[in-house]
């Protein structure tokens, strides 16, 4: 268990990384854009695309992060108005929904990566899968991050669990 401890903590703060690299890279490649439009009045025809892309891949690998901190789908006036025995029981559905969601989305975003492989971004020079591929991994890293707040959170006493769900319930 302790190993599955030290492999989420360091592929999640790789995550981490990866996002803020990234969220760099898209400001970065914005204001150039805006730069080469405005001041040199010689717009690039990469650099919308590519910031678009590094956008995408932002957001997925960013929702993965959100998953993993527990930041799932919130019903807070059902978790208020349950008994403290039907708290577990009800995280259980959600993160079970939530992963079977996830996982349908990166079988379908396989699928779609998979059927793209041979078309390309023109400007870029690249093909449009890698663009696409963003979904199959943000969704299995999601789904990996769900799996470990659950695990997490079962680990927890029940009147942990039931105050970190509703600070007010005593």
């Amino acid at each position: 268990m302790r190993l599955l401890c030290l492999i989420d903590q360091a592929l999640f703060r790789l995550v981490s990384a990866a996002v803020q690299i990234l969220l760099l890279a898209a400001v970065a490649a914005g204001f150039f854009q805006v730069v080469a439009r405005f001041v040199l009045h010689s717009p690039l025809d990469w650099s919308e695309v590519a910031t678009r892309a590094i956008i995408i891949w932002t957001v997925l690998l960013g929702t993965a992060l959100a998953f993993r901190h527990g930041a799932m789908i919130s019903v807070d006036m059902l978790r208020s108005i349950m008994a403290r025995r039907g708290l577990r029981w009800f995280s259980d559905i959600i993160a079970l929904t939530c992963m079977s969601f996830l996982l349908f989305l990166a079988w379908i975003g396989g699928q779609m990566t998979w059927r793209v492989r041979f078309q390309t971004v023109p400007s870029l020079e690249i093909s449009i899968s890698w663009i696409y591929l963003a979904i199959p991994v943000g969704a299995t890293l999601a789904a990996i991050g769900v799996l470990a707040h659950w695990v997490e959170q079962r680990r927890k006493p029940l009147a942990d669990h039931a105050s970190s769900v509703n600070p007010d319930t005593p």
